[in-house]
C-alpha cells in the first residue's frame, strides 16, 4: 500500500493525542506530521494555578518534542493558509500536502472586539498574560476585583468560577479578606448553563461560600479604563479596581479564510465522527461547533462547551477513524459526548462534575461534593501530561476515582 500523509494542525491537547495515537497504530510507511508554531507546550489547565502563585512558570511548560512519539514529524511554523481543494497547507516553512487533515487549532482570543478591554484588563488564558496578572494580584492591596465573562462562547465553562474562587482564596491567605471584594459577571443566566439548573445552583452556592457575589445576565459592552468602570447592556456603570476578563473567543483565522467555518465563525462537524463538509478533513476541540440536545434560549441551540476533555476524547475517535480508513476497515468509532470537569475551589479543594452531554432531551450531569481528592486528581493528571514521553508508561498505573469508579488515566500515547 502506498504510504499516506496525515497532517495535524495545532499541538494542544487534541493535536498531541491524535498524532501520538495514529503514529502508534500505523506502520512507518505512513507519515504523521504535526504543525505547531510553539516549541514549548503550556499545560493550559494549570494557568489558574500560575495566576495565584501555586505554580512557577517552568512547572507548567514542557518541550513539545518530549510529549510526542518518535516518528511524528514536528514542524515548528506559522500556518498561512489551508487549501482543501489542493489538499495542501501553506506555512512559513513551505507547503505541506496531505491525504488526511486534522484541524486542532483551538480558538483565538480577540479582546479588541470589546472597546477598552485590551487596555483595561488582565486575563489568565495565555501564558505571558497570566504572569502579568499574577504580578497585578501581588501588587493589589484592596478594592473591587471584577471577574468578567466578556462574550460567549469561551474555553472551559468552569474557568471563570474557578478563577474567582482561587482569587478569593489568594487574598484570604494574604490576610486581605476584609479589604478585597470579588465579583463575577457573566452574560449567562446561571453558572455553566449547559450543565442544567441543579448544577448551576450548586456552583452558585460554592461561589457564595467563598464570599463571591455572582451577577448573571450582564452583557459587557465596553470598558472605561480611564474611570475604571464597566458598561453592561441595559445596566448602570459598575466600578472596579482590578479587572480580570475572559476575552472574546473566535475561530482560527486560517479556518475562516479557508471557508471551513459557519456563520458563527466556528468549524461545523458531524458530532459523532468529527468530519467536516470536506472529504478527509476532520476538526476537533475548541475550533469546532457541535450541537447538543436542548436549547440555551428558545432561539439559541446548545453547543458543546470548549474544553480540553472534549478535545482529548475527540482526538481518540478521529485517530481510530483515520487508522481504520487507511486500513480499509469500516470504522465504528464515534464520539458520544462524555465529559467531566474538576472545578477548583481554592485552598487545595475542588468539586467534580461529570456526565453525558449528548443525553436526550438535555445533558445529564452530576456534581460531586467539594474535596481534596478531586484537587489531587487534577494535580496527578497535570504531572502525567507533562512527563516526558519515555516516562508515560511508568505513570499509567496511577488511578483516579471518577463517579465512584476507579479508572486509569486517559490513554494518550
Amino acid at each position: 500500500m502506498e504510504g499516506k500523509t496525515v497532517l495535524i494542525l495545532g499541538a494542544g491537547v487534541g493535536g498531541i493525542v491524535v498524532a501520538n495515537l495514529i503514529r502508534r497504530k500505523l506502520p512507518r510507511s505512513h507519515r504523521v506530521v504535526l504543525v505547531e508554531r510553539n516549541k514549548n507546550h503550556v499545560f493550559a489547565p494549570s494557568l489558574l494555578w500560575l495566576m495565584v502563585g501555586d505554580r512557577r512558570p517552568e512547572n507548567i511548560v514542557a518541550p513539545l518534542r518530549s510529549l510526542v512519539r518518535n516518528g511524528v514529524d514536528v514542524v515548528h511554523a506559522e500556518i498561512n493558509a489551508i487549501n482543501v481543494e489542493r489538499r495542501q497547507v501553506d506555512t512559513t516553512l513551505g507547503a505541506h500536502s496531505y491525504d488526511t487533515l486534522v484541524i486542532a487549532l483551538g480558538s483565538e482570543l480577540a479582546p479588541d472586539l470589546i472597546p477598552g478591554l485590551t487596555r483595561g484588563s488582565y486575563s489568565f488564558y495565555e501564558f505571558e498574560e497570566t504572569k502579568r496578572l499574577r504580578q497585578a494580584l501581588l501588587d493589589f492591596k484592596g478594592g473591587e476585583v471584577s471577574v468578567v465573562v466578556s462574550a460567549l462562547p469561551y474555553k472551559c465553562p468552569g474557568a471563570p468560577h474557578e478563577a474567582a474562587m482561587l482569587i478569593a482564596g489568594f487574598f484570604r491567605k494574604r490576610g486581605l479578606k476584609e479589604k478585597v471584594s470579588v465579583r463575577l459577571y457573566t452574560p449567562e443566566p446561571q453558572p455553566m448553563p449547559v450543565a442544567g439548573p441543579q448544577l448551576g445552583e450548586a456552583v452558585k452556592q460554592m461561589l457564595a461560600s467563598k464570599g463571591i457575589s455572582f451577577h448573571p445576565s450582564h452583557k459587557l459592552v465596553s470598558v472605561d479604563s480611564d474611570n475604571n468602570s464597566l458598561l453592561f447592556e441595559g445596566k448602570d456603570p459598575v466600578p472596579f479596581d482590578l479587572l480580570v476578563a475572559i476575552p472574546p473567543h473566535r475561530g482560527p483565522r486560517v479556518a475562516r479564510d479557508a471557508g471551513l467555518v459557519n456563520e458563527s465563525g466556528w468549524i461545523p462537524v458531524d458530532r459523532h465522527t468529527l468530519k467536516t463538509k470536506y472529504d478527509n478533513v476532520y476538526a476537533i476541540g475548541d475550533a469546532t461547533a457541535i450541537r447538543m440536545p436542548g436549547r440555551w434560549k428558545p432561539d439559541v441551540p446548545m453547543m458543546l462547551p470548549k474544553a480540553g476533555v472534549f478535545a482529548h476524547a475527540q482526538a481518540e475517535i478521529v485517530a481510530q477513524r483515520i487508522v481504520d480508513e487507511i486500513d480499509g476497515v469500516t470504522s465504528k468509532a464515534e464520539f458520544c459526548g462524555p465529559g467531566y470537569c474538576m472545578l477548583e475551589a481554592g485552598e487545595g479543594s475542588a468539586g467534580f462534575a461529570f456526565g453525558d452531554f449528548f443525553a436526550e432531551p438535555s445533558p445529564k450531569l452530576e456534581l460531586r461534593n467539594i474535596g481534596r481528592a478531586w484537587h489531587f486528581g487534577k494535580v496527578l493528571f497535570e504531572q502525567w501530561w507533562l512527563a516526558p514521553f519515555g516516562l508515560k508508561k511508568s505513570l499509567l498505573g496511577a488511578m483516579i476515582t471518577v463517579g465512584g469508579r476507579i479508572i486509569g488515566l486517559p490513554v494518550k500515547t
